[in-house]
């Protein structure tokens, strides 16, 4: 077995790799070539859980678990709120390869999985970025979106002004020729005008509301990973054709279409495709300049997979990690 370090992990996968490994594996869910039981939650004290995520691939060929931690008050600590481990198995005789921080893998994939959604769904010319929420994943979203999209602006909207003031100084710092505003805790005035849009938070109601958005504009709804929380209201969902990564779980543990299909308001078919469907060519993605495309993001295994055995091959091949015989 090798164990792979946070360190390991962040240098074996960066933002351009995890999107186009991400990318393979959303298209290979949707041609059928994955078993992904739904995501287990467990209560673990206060805010916490604990998430379960078994699963297997056909290519790559392997199968595995990802233990996550989800602890909200990390960030204050200055821990990232998702502390987890990832174990992969080879399919010949089911014999652990490899274990690794699941933090940083679990972050970059998100990222990844949010840009290759982007990059199927967003206009071409899409260049001014929206970020409602300002912690760990609006950092990783930010490098992942300007590796597919021309942004030439960045807006802020932050619970807190510390955090805000923070992810703009991170921002400006990385990128110095793009322009950062910040919009304090008002999501719509960060929403005028934008034509990307992520909502990256921990918040258990709407952060974002159907009448601020304009057309064209497509949305990456990340943060709510549980039924008992959504950061849309109805209205954007109503306004948007919605794109998901895996029908699944999507009808089971989002929370604004778990609530929307039973009070009768849309059904299953709102769900335009799986974003591995648009890559495919089986469903078409965005059909004019004028759509407003809203990706659902849950995460599911077949990511988490996908990355894990390209930081094992690549560690392999680099001599990184740390051999531990079982």
């Amino acid at each position: 077995m090798i164990v792979l370090s946070r360190e390991d992990v962040a240098a074996l996968l960066p933002p351009q790799t995890a999107i186009e490994v991400v990318a393979a594996a959303m298209e290979a869910v949707s041609r059928g070539e994955a078993e992904l039981p739904l995501r287990s939650i467990v209560d673990v004290g206060g805010p916490n859980k604990m998430g379960i995520m078994p699963g297997r691939m056909r290519s790559p060929p392997c199968h595995g678990i990802k233990l996550v931690s989800l602890y909200p008050g990390n960030v204050a600590a200055g821990y990232s709120s998702h502390q987890g481990a990832v174990v992969l198995f080879e399919p010949e005789h089911g014999t652990a390869i490899a274990l690794m921080d699941g933090g940083p893998l679990t972050a970059r994939r998100t990222a990844a999985a949010s840009a290759v959604a982007t990059r199927a769904l967003a206009r071409a010319d899409a260049a001014v970025l929206a970020m409602i929420g300002a912690g760990e994943q609006a950092r990783y979203h930010l490098d992942a979106l300007m590796t597919v999209r021309p942004i030439r602006e960045l807006r802020i909207a932050s619970r807190t002004e510390k955090s805000a003031l923070a992810y703009a100084r991170h921002a400006r710092d990385r990128y110095p020729d793009l322009a950062v505003t910040l919009a304090g805790t008002d999501a719509e005035a960060a929403l005028r005008g934008a034509d990307i849009v992520c909502t990256v938070t921990n918040s258990p109601v709407p952060v974002l509301r159907g009448e601020w958005i304009a057309p064209g504009t497509h949305l990456n709804v990340v943060g709510a990973s549980i039924p008992s929380k959504r950061e849309i209201d109805d209205a954007a969902v109503l306004a948007a054709r919605v794109f998901v990564d895996y029908r699944p779980s999507t009808f089971a543990q989002a929370g604004e279409i778990v609530d929307m299909i039973a009070a009768g308001r849309i059904g299953r078919e709102h769900v335009v495709a799986e974003i591995g469907e648009v890559l495919g060519g089986t469903s078409p993605g965005r059909r004019d300049d004028g759509e407003i495309t809203l990706y659902r993001s849950l995460g599911i295994a077949a990511q988490d997979l996908a990355c894990a055995h390209h930081c094992w091959a690549a560690a392999r091949d680099a001599g990184r990690g740390v051999e531990a015989p079982l």
